[in-house]
């Protein structure tokens, strides 16, 4: 009986090249020489200086000063080419990460609405290499991530519009939080959606043209939802405020933990109305201040309320806390009143309250860590172009210090020559050292393996191969992309410790604008007693698959243990032709290698996804 391949219309044929023989590097028990890349901007009157080279600067860690071992000057304004050919021209510290942060808990809801217009008119200004994360901040629950930092300005869009309204969201099962909403779904779903909503919202037509988020529901079911939500802080007595300022600064320092994990320059856009800042100074009457000082003057101290008059010392000391930990995090809160950006036609309505003493505080948190506060703007893409601009030329200085891997915090300073008199530098603050891969939290985790993907810079310890082949499809659906990824074993369990493996594998599409069109992701868990031998001997062998549209893009694939932390990276180009080119050309052939002693994993079915034969296998056809 002849044996058949399972191919469309064509014979297509597998090699996946075998992984060079390379030494496993090795390493140092206590310390290692780590590459640590310092972004830096220079400014005069508020503008970026350009032309300094690496004679300019000089680097000081903990004191004592370190060789620049490398230097390159990114101008975001200067680049030229298409987004892809930008990306690749902007090291990942020089790209700008923006978390778009929206206090529910501190905020009137008409102001989150129309703060929600103002963030996606701000994205349009952005360069296509910045990257963009959505989260909102509410005292009962937190921080929550909404979408991780991304280029992808549809998926950025969807997550505001989210804002109080998830369950017009399709939210995807993506680990890294790159998709929130799957963007091909068709407009009936969507629609279908909308008119449930609006059932709970009176007066609203759902006559007008199907689209993925109405605007007019979603404005009116973001009022609705926050009206029911918890909005007391007005009329709450000083011990609530408080309790809620004290869950504030306990959020904060933990998302400004979370943030370390990820390489590049980062901005918090704060978009709040702050809170009375009363809590940490004292009351700002003037009446209230004269009648404590005669009090106070005329020895009747039992009349005096220190906290009133003076604040709260612990409070105060938890938000000086929390802003140290932004600084080492090399983040920069950019304070937004949104007070300022309510629009007429909300007016005053049941559901406005007057807030005062929330500029101060916004202030503060601006101030302390390098950025501003941004008020009285209705046009917040206005209001941020300064900022833009000021961060547009960044100097990225390389040293390599030798460390130990223990998560310590090392200062730095960088120092400038010949430079007129009046310019500022901003640059990182310092560093922390590696910590074990283990030892961080999933939430580090996800965002340090989603920058990772998203930089697409190829490299890693674990030696991997990968190939990608678009197969032709049915009119309408696109093509079906397998892809094989050989992971070599001795390098996946170099210095890994334990009777099993967790091996995380995550294959994403990006298209030249930065949008995320596909993507698989996986972990394995690998049972050392059953399958050592086979990976010693060869390695692992996965089998997925991509659905994509005609064009261009590019996979990366990236493999990692997930107990050590050491991964390997590869970017594959591929080109997916149109329906009618596809009837036309051959698919490109290939040898096949022989099956060795691969341990072979293919992946596991996901809900709404096509079901594909295993790529390239032989199969004898039955009788």
């Amino acid at each position: 009986m002849t044996a058949a391949w399972r191919l469309p219309a064509v014979l297509v044929f597998l090699v996946v090249l075998p992984l060079a023989a390379q030494p496993v590097p090795k390493f140092s028990d206590t310390t290692e020489v780590t590459a640590v890349e310092i972004p830096v901007q220079v400014l005069l009157d508020g503008k970026p200086v350009r032309g300094l080279t690496a004679e300019s600067f000089a680097v000081y860690r903990d004191k004592a000063r370190l060789p620049v071992t490398g230097f390159e000057a990114v101008d975001l304004a200067s680049l030229s080419g298409g987004p892809g050919a930008q990306a690749a021209e902007v090291p990942v510290p020089a790209r700008r990460h923006f978390l778009m942060l929206f206090d529910l808990s501190f905020s009137e809801p008409k102001s989150i609405v129309q703060a929600r217009s103002a963030a996606k008119d701000l994205l349009a200004d952005l360069h296509p290499t910045d990257l963009v994360a959505v989260a909102t901040y509410a005292s009962a629950g937190g921080p929550e991530l909404v979408l991780g930092f991304t280029s992808d300005r549809a998926q950025i869009a969807a997550a505001i519009d989210s804002l109080g309204l998830p369950q017009l969201v399709d939210r995807t099962s993506d680990p890294l939080r790159l998709i929130l909403a799957d963007m091909r779904e068709g407009a009936k779903e969507a629609m279908d959606m909308v008119e449930e909503a609006s059932e709970a919202v009176p007066g609203v037509r759902t006559d007008w043209k199907p689209s993925a988020l109405s605007k007019a529901v979603g404005d009116l079911a973001v009022l609705e939802q926050m009206e029911r939500a918890e909005r007391e802080i007005d009329r709450a007595d000083v011990e609530t405020l408080k309790r809620k300022v004290s869950a504030l600064t306990r959020s904060f320092t933990d998302l400004a933990k979370f943030l370390r994990s990820v390489e590049g320059r980062k901005y918090v856009v704060y978009l709040s109305e702050g809170y009375d800042s009363a809590i940490l100074t004292g009351t700002r009457d003037k009446a209230e201040r004269d009648e404590t000082e005669v009090s106070a003057e005329a020895g009747r101290v039992w009349e005096v309320n220190s906290e009133q008059r003076f604040g709260h010392g612990s409070a105060s000391g938890a938000v000086s806390a929390m802003l140290e930990e932004f600084r080492r995090a090399d983040c920069i809160i950019q304070a937004v009143d949104i007070g300022g950006l309510r629009g007429a036609e909300m007016g005053e309505g049941a559901l406005g309250f007057e807030r005062t003493g929330g500029r101060d505080s916004l202030f503060q948190m601006a101030h302390d860590t390098g950025g501003d506060l941004y008020e009285n703007f209705n046009d917040l893409s206005a209001a941020m172009g300064m900022m833009l601009e000021r961060t547009g030329v960044t100097y990225v200085l390389t040293i390599q210090p030798e460390q130990e891997p223990d998560g310590s915090y090392h200062t730095l300073r960088v120092e400038t020559k010949g430079l007129p008199r009046g310019a500022r530098v901003v640059h990182r603050p310092g560093y922390y050292a590696p910590k074990p891969f283990a030892q961080r939290s999933p939430t580090e985790r996800m965002l340090f393996t989603a920058g990772q993907v998203l930089a697409g810079a190829e490299g890693g310890l674990v030696q991997t191969s990968a190939l990608a082949v678009p197969l032709p499809g049915k009119p309408g659906e696109g093509a079906d992309v397998p892809v094989v990824i050989e992971i070599d074993g001795p390098s996946l369990l170099h210095l890994h410790q334990g009777d099993d493996v967790p091996v995380e594998i995550y294959v994403y599409a990006v298209d030249g604008k930065g949008k995320v069109v596909d993507y698989l992701a996986q972990t394995l868990a690998l049972d050392l007693f059953k399958v050592e031998t086979r990976l010693l001997q060869a390695g692992l062998r996965f089998y997925g698959h991509l659905e994509l549209p005609p064009g261009s893009f590019t996979a990366r694939v990236l493999v990692r243990n997930g107990r050590t932390g050491a991964y390997g990276l590869k970017v594959l180009p591929i080109e997916v032709p149109s329906t009618a080119q596809a009837g036309q050309a051959l698919p490109p052939s290939f040898v096949p290698d022989p099956q060795g002693p691969w341990l072979l994993v293919r992946e596991t079915s996901r809900p709404g996804r096509r079901e594909t034969p295993m790529p390239f296998r032989r199969e004898e056809p039955k009788p």
